[in-house]
């Protein structure tokens, strides 16, 4: 419709959630806000007009009634949906893990075990962290977002 200097991108949230069954692992996308999307664009009355009368559009957060137009989501707000999809790299003041730091699993397969981080790989945005299994120090490579400080 003529809008790609108004409206710059439109997305559906969605995170990755992998799932192991008979012994093979899969990974399947899940959308984090179902029914809603988000879309970057600059609110003029003919861009507001567009999104408004897109087939399927039923309404908006953040808007007060018919016709209102939304509040937009904080710059904070829709970092942390761009991390969370993947789009946008943590920086690395995000970062505050550090080497023999003690840390527990949030999630995957070995979820709720505790370790010590041993190495830190920035720009992969993973850790090899050594978890204690069955009396036993298992190396385990994670995603920064795998983990958290004890």
């Amino acid at each position: 419709m003529g809008m790609e200097d108004k409206i710059f991108r439109v997305l559906v949230p969605e995170d990755e959630e992998t799932e192991i069954k008979n012994g093979k692992r899969k990974v399947n996308k899940k959308k984090v806000f179902p029914g809603y999307v988000i879309a970057e664009m600059v609110m003029t009355d003919d861009s507001w007009y567009v999104v408004r009368n897109t087939p399927g559009v039923t309404g908006f957060v953040g808007s007060t009634g018919s016709g209102s137009k939304p509040i937009p989501l904080l710059p904070e707000e829709a970092d942390t949906v761009l991390k969370r999809m993947g789009m946008k790299e943590p920086s690395k003041a995000d970062i505050d893990f550090d080497i023999k730091e003690s840390v527990t699993v949030k999630e995957g397969p070995f979820a709720n075990f505790t370790g010590t981080i041993e190495s830190i790989d920035v720009d992969k945005q993973k850790v090899k962290v050594h978890v204690n299994m069955f009396g036993r120090e298992t190396p385990v490579e994670l995603d920064f977002s795998q983990i958290e400080k004890l």
